[in-house]
């Protein structure tokens, strides 16, 4: 049995059923979909002058993750032995 019925869920999150008589009483299996209808939000690209802002903000986080990432790039297991 399905039972489908759109709700507004409160601030505080607390919901409540209450099932119809053709729900047999006793140990059952409820699961619970939630399917948000607000849809996502689409972010803006940056501008080119932005970008280059955030790139220079950045600069030495970038520079640190690319080092990181090359480290393993060019790590050879024959070494290690």
């Amino acid at each position: 049995m399905t039972i489908t019925q759109t709700i507004n869920i409160p601030a505080d999150r607390r919901v409540f059923f209450d099932f119809p008589c053709e729900v047999p009483t006793g140990k059952v299996q409820v699961e619970l979909k939630v399917i948000p209808f607000e849809k996502k939000r689409i972010k803006r690209r940056l501008t080119e002058e932005e970008e280059i802002a955030w790139i220079n903000e950045n600069i030495e986080w970038l520079n640190k993750e690319a080092i990181d990432n090359l480290s393993y790039q060019c790590w050879n297991p024959l070494e290690d032995e």
